[in-house]
């Protein structure tokens, strides 16, 4: 097992690392919309997702894998009603290329983010 981290990301805001390698996959933590210097985007549903896709795709190439390497995501909204809209920009970052999903609704999601995501993916070497 390896533990990977990026440099182009926050630090985990707790005990764990930002993502694990193991058995072939790496298994992402959930990322949420953070920018580079650890600020929370604004609260809009739109801006949230891409910021939180964009964590998602820069962690996966850190880790030398990549979108179209995700077999796996997580989802977790604040609201089921932001559903239509992160799926719409779900599909325009991941293209063709179409994982297994899981979505629901969690009342609180850290730091008063309104999506989380996280991924298991193989290496772009697979």
């Amino acid at each position: 097992m390896e533990l990977l981290e990026s440099k182009n990301l926050p630090e985990a805001i707790g005990p764990y690392s930002q993502a694990v390698r193991a058995n072939g996959f790496i298994y992402t933590s959930a990322q949420i919309p953070l920018t580079e210097d650890g600020q929370v985007v604004e609260r809009d549903i739109k801006k949230q997702t891409r910021q939180v896709l964009s964590n998602l795709r820069i962690l996966l190439q850190d880790a030398k894998s990549s979108m179209d390497a995700v077999v796996k995501v997580n989802i977790y909204l604040e609201d089921m009603d932001d559903f239509g809209v992160v799926n719409v920009l779900f599909a325009e970052a991941f293209g063709e290329h179409k994982p297994a999903r899981t979505t629901i609704e969690a009342s609180k999601l850290p730091m008063g983010s309104m999506v989380v995501m996280d991924a298991v993916a193989f290496p772009k070497d697979y």
